[in-house]
Formats: C-alpha cells, sequence, structure tokens
C-alpha cells in the first residue's frame, strides 16, 4: 500500500473537503485525517481513519507519523486572522511552532513532502493591492499574517537547508458550505450566503466596497492536489505560490444574491476585520503559478453563487 497520508486540521473548513478528495483518489485506508479540539463527523469518521493529536506537541505528532507509516503530511492545523488578534500567543504557537514541530520530524523520518497553506495575510499596507506579484514587500499588521511569513521562510529553509520536499499555497479567501472556518476576515463572503438563506437579510461586517481576492473551495483543493502531484523539478517556489480565482467587493457580492434571492438585504456595519481587509490585496498576480504547474480557476462568481446558494439550501451548518 506505501505509506499514508497525513492531514492535520482535518475538521477545519480546508480539511472537510481535502479529506474526501485525497481518500477518493488515493484510497481511503491511505488517508489518515488528523484533528485537535473539535470533533469530527460521523461521516469523517467511517470513511477513513482518524486520529486525535494536538500538533503543538512534538512527541504526540511525533508517534503518529511512526505509528501511521506517512510519507505525505498535508498540515491544515491553524489560528485565522481574527481568531489570531484575540490570542496572538495562541496563534503564534499553533501556526509557527506546529509547523517547526512537523518540519523537524519531517526531516528525521525522511517524509517524502509536506504541504503546509499560507495567506494573502503575509501581504500589508506597503504592498501593491493591485496584481500583487509574487515576489514583494510581505509587512503584515496581524499576527496571523506575521505565522504566515514566518512559516514561508521556515519551509524555505528547510528545502534549502534538508532538501525537504515542502511545498505551499498563498490561500485567498475561501467560500465553501460544507464547513465554516469562523475567525476569518474573509468569512463574510460565507456568512452573507448563510443568513441570506436562512433569514433574508445579513449585516456584513466590511464596507461595500471592500475588495479582497476569493476563491471557491473546489478550486481550491483542486489547486493543492495539482501542486501537490507537479513534478518537483517544476516548482521554482518554495515560500509560498500566489494563487487567484475572483476579485471582487462585498457590494458586488451581494447584488448576485439578491439576484437570485429577492428581497434581501445587506447592511455594512465595519468591525476591526476592515483595517484588516484594508491591508490585504484588491487582485493577485499568480502568474508564476500558471506558468509552472499550469494552474486555472474554474468558478466566476455567478457559478461560485448559485453553487452556494444551492448547497447551503441542503445544509445551514451553524443551525
Amino acid at each position: 500500500m506505501g505509506r499514508r497520508i497525513l492531514i492535520t486540521g482535518a475538521v477545519g473548513q480546508v480539511g472537510t473537503d481535502l479529506v474526501p478528495a485525497l481518500r477518493a483518489r488515493y484510497g481511503s485506508e491511505r488517508v489518515v485525517a488528523a484533528g485537535h479540539r473539535t470533533q469530527p463527523s460521523d461521516a469523517l469518521r467511517q470513511s477513513g481513519p482518524f486520529v486525535s493529536v494536538d500538533t503543538t506537541d512534538r512527541q504526540a505528532l511525533n508517534a503518529v507519523l511512526r505509528e501511521h507509516d506517512i510519507g505525505i503530511v498535508y498540515h491544515l492545523a491553524s489560528v485565522l486572522s481574527g481568531t489570531g488578534e484575540g490570542d496572538p500567543n495562541h496563534a503564534w504557537l499553533t501556526n509557527v511552532g506546529s509547523l517547526k514541530n512537523l518540519l523537524d520530524l519531517a526531516v528525521e523520518q525522511k517524509i517524502e513532502r509536506v504541504f503546509w497553506p499560507s495567506s494573502i495575510a503575509v501581504f500589508g499596507p506597503t504592498t501593491p493591492r493591485e496584481h500583487t506579484p509574487q515576489h514583494t514587500v510581505l509587512e503584515p499588521t496581524t499576527m496571523y499574517g506575521v505565522t504566515k511569513v514566518t512559516g514561508e521562510n521556515l519551509c524555505h529553509y528547510y528545502f534549502r537547508k534538508y532538501g525537504l520536499d515542502v511545498r505551499s499555497l498563498r490561500y485567498p479567501g475561501l467560500v465553501s458550505y460544507r464547513a465554516f472556518s469562523g475567525g476569518g476576515t474573509t468569512d463574510y463572503s460565507v456568512e452573507m450566503f448563510l443568513e441570506a438563506k436562512a433569514r433574508g437579510s445579513y449585516c456584513c461586517f466590511v464596507r461595500s466596497d471592500t475588495t479582497l481576492p476569493l476563491m471557491y473551495m473546489d478550486d481550491a483543493i483542486r489547486a493543492t492536489i495539482e501542486m501537490m502531484e507537479a513534478r518537483a523539478d517544476r516548482l521554482t517556489v518554495r515560500t509560498s505560490y500566489n494563487l487567484t480565482a475572483l476579485s471582487f467587493t462585498a457590494g458586488e457580492l451581494a447584488a448576485e444574491v439578491r439576484r437570485r434571492i429577492p428581497g434581501f438585504r445587506c447592511s455594512f456595519e465595519p468591525d476591526f476585520r476592515q483595517a484588516i481587509a484594508d491591508s490585504w490585496p484588491k487582485t493577485i498576480d499568480d502568474s508564476v503559478a500558471r506558468r509552472d504547474w499550469n494552474w486555472t480557476a474554474q468558478y466566476d462568481l455567478p457559478r461560485l453563487v448559485t453553487t452556494m446558494l444551492e448547497g447551503v439550501g441542503l445544509r445551514l451548518p451553524y443551525q
């Protein structure tokens, strides 16, 4: 059967979609899902192996890697931007401490490949906000962003010093109805659909003219798998690749929802997350990803909105 795949943070927003995608691709028993504080769904437990592990505990993580003969790791465990501002120490420990644990163990145990997600949060107010280039200024204003810049540099260091095959993507805001991240600055892009279906109205925590890069989850999962399956000699970036699909304002999103749900009302009352959003890019240049491993997005805004409303109609995650 070969060495197995481990996905940490498997109960989170990305893991909820990545686990079944990898199990369908490589076989259920080859993909070990791992969580810590959030209980897994019955579907997740029944579809393949699940372990509980605190990735900030090096010994516990080491035991899981050895017991399950892990050869590839998707390390998704993370504290997001809004939550990280409430507890910066916890964000650092989770986002940086657990990554350092994994990279050290990956070298020791000769792990074949590691995926670690970065974010557009690495950018800051000194970064060009239009067509943000692959190589640019990284001066984030949030602890989340600081941890992601640190993580990118750690990945690059372990690749250069130890030859560890670490790969990373700078995720934009991710939109999915299957799991709700919570604690993120782009969460309005999911909350709007949930509230539109449940109550017909929504109070958005950023201004209507706020533009951010966003992506439907299916595109993000496909990008992750394609990049992880790309030949190593094609990859020219070992910090983290820019990745993008869509950029639209919160007001444009509300208008698209209103076209499908007549009478939907959306008000805008910015909170502390507005300042975070204002420090992030409006549009991203991901031409390096397109060149290196032929990345291209498939979901435009109308398709995203239609898919989300259909999905939310079947399942309202927080109700």
